[in-house]
């Protein structure tokens, strides 16, 4: 079953960035999906994950945010995020894309937070309709791995088409990321 999901994702991605043979420079740009690489980094290691990817893809870059501060010490904050987790903490965004409806793939990037993604990526998922988009997960972790990342992603996401075997990788590490791309068809 993962193999057939990851090659329906592989096929659509290479139909979708594959322009008819002859045609000219700008009818291929229109059949070229348009790629938003959405993430939230709190201390920088997924905003270096998504940088690479927007390297290797030309996607758009949007920078999750939202209203609020945490703690400068990581005992403290790692307290506040798992009350926040709790209690289904949803943060207001200070931004939002404008436009959503005109980007086919999301890649969206979140570091793992005691076991799922952050309350920011949960409002962002809740804040726009993603319904009949592939969303692609980028997760950066501190030695747990993925967790429930994916899966709560997907829960939190509807209607939308969440690739399940996202990249996941340790801290800012790129290791592994060309490949898993090139194995999207989602490179320049």
């Amino acid at each position: 079953m993962k193999r057939i999901r990851l090659f329906s994702a592989a096929a659509l991605l290479m139909t979708a960035f594959s322009a008819p043979v002859g045609a000219a420079p700008d009818q291929q740009e229109t059949n070229a999906p348009k790629v938003l690489i959405a993430y939230y980094s709190y201390s920088g290691n997924t905003k270096e994950v998504a940088a690479a990817i927007q390297k290797q893809t030309g996607g758009d870059l949007f920078e999750i945010k939202a209203e609020g501060t945490y703690p400068e010490s990581y005992r403290e904050m790692s307290r506040q995020v798992q009350q926040e987790l709790r209690d289904g903490f949803r943060p207001r965004l200070t931004a939002v894309v404008d436009d959503i409806s005109r980007y086919d793939v999301i890649f969206i990037g979140s570091p793992v937070w005691w076991g799922t993604v952050t309350p920011q990526v949960s409002s962002f998922l809740e804040s726009h309709d993603l319904a009949g988009k592939t969303v692609i997960p980028f997760i950066t972790h501190g030695g747990g791995g993925a967790a429930n990342t994916i899966r709560d992603m997907t829960a939190i996401c509807r209607g939308c088409k969440v690739q399940s075997d996202g990249w996941v990788g340790y801290g800012s590490r790129t290791t592994g990321l060309s490949g898993w791309l090139k194995g999207l068809k989602t490179s320049k």
